[in-house]
């Protein structure tokens, strides 16, 4: 017969201190929290380069300014009115490739895998403004060329947020968090790298390649997960 184990009784002070330091522990850890700060928005972000205010005039004209064509999710970000033609290896292209503005003090481009592929490059996932030693390529406007030594990259999924939803989920700037997409597939993605800075507004950018893979669409329910 096993010998009988006998624990000491809790009077209900103690019992109350270890619900709180329970609680304490989950609420740092973060799986215990109230209601988020933003809603969570998953984008797609297709295929579009980043030029600088040199850049543009090359391509399109000494004193030219991006025009907006469409404001995007995060605060003063739009698509343009202009577009230029990418030109890869063995003289392969893309047309009306998206410039997002406003200009950057950095050229870079933005592709899908499958993109890159077509294109004949084998370019790196980077995080957006990680360009060295990274292919380049040629970009022609109305009214001239640009040559890019470097800067072609397909962007690592991530998400941006402000300081309040890092609190909330958590994390820091330049962590990783997991991004859950629900679904008919079921997909994870492990490594969301995280942006955090006050004029952000919480959303993940996955590209074209990724949407496709996890089945994602207006309907489709995510989830930011540490």
């Amino acid at each position: 017969m096993a010998p009988s184990v006998r624990f000491p009784s809790l009077n209900r002070l103690q019992v109350e201190a270890l619900v709180r330091e329970s609680l304490r522990r989950q609420l740092k850890s973060g799986a215990v929290r109230g209601a988020a700060p933003n809603p969570l928005v998953v984008n797609i972000s297709a295929r579009h380069c980043h030029l600088t205010q040199q850049s543009v005039e090359i391509l399109f004209g000494k004193g030219h300014q991006l025009t907006p064509k469409k404001w995007l999710y995060q605060e003063g970000q739009y698509a343009a009115e202009e577009s230029v033609t990418l030109i890869g290896p063995r003289s392969r292209v893309i047309s009306n490739l998206r410039i997002l503005g406003p200009c950057r003090d950095i050229d870079q481009v933005e592709l899908a895998l499958t993109d890159a592929v077509s294109l004949g490059f084998k370019i790196p996932t980077r995080n957006s403004g990680d360009i060295a030693g990274t292919p380049g390529c040629m970009l022609m406007g109305p009214a001239g060329f640009l040559e890019m030594p470097y800067g072609v990259i397909r962007a690592a999924p991530h998400v941006h947020m402000a300081p309040a939803d890092a609190e909330y989920y958590g994390v820091e700037n330049k962590s990783f968090m997991k991004l859950r997409v629900g679904g008919d597939l079921g997909l994870t993605f492990d490594r969301i790298y995280v942006r955090v800075d006050s004029s952000f507004k919480l959303e993940v950018h996955i590209d074209t390649d990724e949407g496709n893979a996890c089945g994602f669409g207006a309907d489709v329910p995510c989830e930011l997960i540490r």
